[in-house]
């Protein structure tokens, strides 16, 4: 296990910290968990925790935000039925009851939804839900499926639909002033407004500039209580090395080049939104056998 000494020092000495994020099933259940948090306030290090709800009290949100706690996830993925058979029974009723909690303890709520062939139908009722719960941020990603799950899977056409549905949906909430802020965080919405004309680039772009799109190798890490290091936590083999074998700065100029070879990717790089979308490489690894510059396969864009 990876003391808390080490984490605070690697992320500290080698980087400058904007913020962190803790992420486990149930953070607060680890034994080290208020010894690690100490240590970021007195680094002061700001920080997010996505967790689940449970073990939440008035009592943990006080202390977290003493602590240094910015925000806060929780996950819905579904309607009720279908998010209590994901995670347990209660857990829905649970997730939007901790929101206004989370809130009063000054942490910024945040309700994430994983997007699969299970779920999708239900993303509208869970906006819904969620604004209707007073989350102050909401965002959906997309799942990361195994081989066996391939029944799970989203065409293109579909997945477009979906964002052209929640488009409107979150132009209607933003239009009569609800609090939740909606995050568009999948890349693909760059294509979207692309498309929609909202979205136009620049004329003074450089060549071979990245601007935006997947953080991948320029904006993130993970690090697991093992110590290994991997450039993303949902691409299973992105493994790099390991701060007990090698510093940080050190995999990051080095090891991490292998996931900014973006002539690689083999649609996104005959793209022009190449320096602002590429997709989900995570989700593209997922089903391609592991290459981290497949196609996108919810990308609906014919090149």
């Amino acid at each position: 296990m990876l003391p808390g000494e080490e984490i605070v020092y690697a992320v500290s000495r080698y980087f400058h910290i904007e913020f962190g994020k803790v992420k486990t099933a149930n953070p607060i259940l680890h034994p080290e968990f208020w010894t690690l948090l100490d240590m970021f306030k007195a680094e002061a290090i700001p920080f997010t925790i996505m967790g689940n709800p449970f073990h939440l009290t008035d009592e943990v949100c006080q202390r977290l935000h003493e602590c240094g706690c910015l925000r806060y996830q929780l996950s819905i993925d579904g309607i009720e039925e279908t998010h209590d058979w994901f995670r347990k029974p209660g857990s829905y009723k649970n997730t939007l009851e901790k929101v206004a909690m989370l809130n009063k303890a000054g942490i910024r709520s945040i309700i994430m939804t994983t997007v699969s062939g299970k779920n999708i139908d239900e993303v509208p009722a869970i906006i819904d839900a969620v604004v209707a719960a007073g989350a102050k941020v909401y965002a959906f990603a997309r799942y990361c499926p195994t081989s066996e799950e391939k029944e799970n899977s989203i065409s293109p056409q579909r997945y477009q639909k979906l964002l052209e549905d929640c488009d409107k949906i979150f132009r209607n909430y933003e239009a009569t002033g609800y609090d939740t802020y909606f995050n568009r965080k999948d890349h693909l919405w760059t294509l979207y407004d692309y498309e929609m004309g909202r979205f136009q680039i620049p004329k003074d772009v450089e060549p071979d500039m990245i601007y935006g799109g997947c953080n991948c190798g320029n904006g993130h890490l993970t690090i697991l209580p093992t110590g290994d290091v991997y450039a993303c936590r949902r691409v299973q083999n992105s493994r790099v090395g390991n701060v007990f074998d090698k510093r940080l700065a050190d995999l990051w100029t080095n090891e991490f080049e292998a996931y900014r070879d973006y002539d690689k990717f083999q649609k996104c790089s005959k793209c022009e939104l190449k320096a602002w979308c590429r997709g989900c490489p995570a989700v593209a690894n997922s089903t391609s056998d592991g290459d981290f510059y497949a196609t996108d396969p919810q990308c609906w864009k014919e090149i």
